[in-house]
């Protein structure tokens, strides 16, 4: 393999698919990225075995060929050489000579036959959708999964596909999201994408264009155009959410700002632990209450529009105070029915996204 290439030409798919290089792998191949140049284009390709990222840039390709080298050196190298450097990029045997201006480094390999790459995705469905709508799908609703559970099938983002269009819905347990949009799907789908593939799907979405997404038995790939993205599904069953979504509670309105900062105010004197906070309801008044071991309390009063019963009842500050930076407009809705009873956060003007808080114990 022989390819010369401008820096940024080479490090923008590095960057890509950087987030996916294991640091601590089992397999050293892992910690590797597989350079594959062909027809004057260069694919560059990491994999955890459960997320695979390939990205391709065109470049000069004096020898084809393929090889893996040390994906985090890699990169590091090509972000720490000048600005418009000219790299040239030269296989020799097992080793791996990059040159720039009077930098020389010379990286060690591992044959590409060894590199484990995903199959195919076989029995697939595609749905086509634009960027910022896939994007929007994912931001609204992922910082709602759960985190090394035990139930495993929480640890990702259930992806919905129906007649009425895609929904993702994400739950720890403790608080569910759920966002939706419009648009056209042939038959039902519903998958679960781990945790990480989320995380790294999410980061990689940005701009206008638009992307296809294939859906198959046991993965789901994004295509991004210079971009791939694979990922294994989870396989289990996601709960029936539909079930934990508040039916017929009283309304409670309020200036979303005024209510998110008023709770990041009581929530300074809140237990660290439980993150616990009392919410007293009343005629057009909310009331917000926090204390700590230490015997420190923090009391804070919201105007709101709300005629229901009196309600008292206490949640978990963080999980309010993320539901009400995913909602977007300035007027919150909140549906309470009792004091043990979760809360369902959304906009009057936005059905298409939803949010479920459960109370907790004070």
């Amino acid at each position: 393999m022989k390819l010369t290439a401008k820096r940024e030409t080479l490090l923008e798919p590095l960057q890509a698919v950087s987030g996916v290089v294991e640091r601590r792998q089992t397999m050293p191949i892992l910690a590797n990225v597989l350079l594959v140049a062909k027809g004057g284009r260069l694919s560059v390709t990491a994999t955890d075995l459960e997320v695979e990222l390939v990205a391709h840039t065109e470049l000069g390709v004096e020898t084809e060929g393929e090889i893996t080298v040390p994906g985090r050196k890699l990169l590091d190298i090509c972000k720490a050489l000048p600005e418009g450097a000219n790299i040239k990029l030269v296989q020799d045997g097992d080793r791996v000579t990059l040159s720039a201006g009077r930098s020389r480094f010379t990286l060690s390999t591992l044959p590409a036959s060894e590199f484990p790459t995903i199959d195919e995705v076989s029995g697939q469905q595609r749905i086509k959708l634009s960027q910022a709508d896939l994007k929007r799908l994912l931001d609204k609703t992922q910082f709602s999964m759960a985190h090394q559970d035990v139930r495993y099938y929480l640890n990702g983002l259930l992806i919905e596909a129906s007649k009425g269009g895609l929904r993702a819905v994400a739950t720890d347990g403790h608080r569910l999201a759920m966002a939706e949009m419009k648009t056209t799907v042939d038959g039902d789908i519903q998958v679960i994408v781990p945790r990480k593939g989320v995380l790294e799907l999410s980061r990689l979405l940005h701009g206008d264009g638009e992307v296809s997404v294939a859906i198959g038995s046991n993965h789901i790939q994004v295509d991004l155009g210079s971009i791939r993205f694979t990922s294994k599904l989870i396989d289990g069953r996601f709960p029936d959410y539909d079930r934990v979504i508040p039916k017929d509670g009283e309304i409670l309105k309020a200036d979303r700002p005024t209510l998110r900062e008023a709770l990041q105010r009581a929530a300074i004197l809140s237990n660290e632990k439980y993150r616990g906070i009392r919410l007293q309801v009343s005629a057009n008044t909310l009331k917000i209450q926090a204390h700590n071991p230490e015997q420190e309390e923090a009391e804070e009063e919201v105007e709101v529009l709300y005629t229901g019963n009196d309600i008292e009842i206490g949640f978990n500050v963080n999980y309010l105070l993320d539901a009400l930076q995913a909602v977007d407009g300035d007027e919150v809705q909140i549906s309470l029915t009792d004091g043990n009873s979760s809360c369902l956060i959304s906009v009057a003007s936005d059905s298409d996204c939803r949010y479920v808080v459960m109370p907790m114990r004070l």
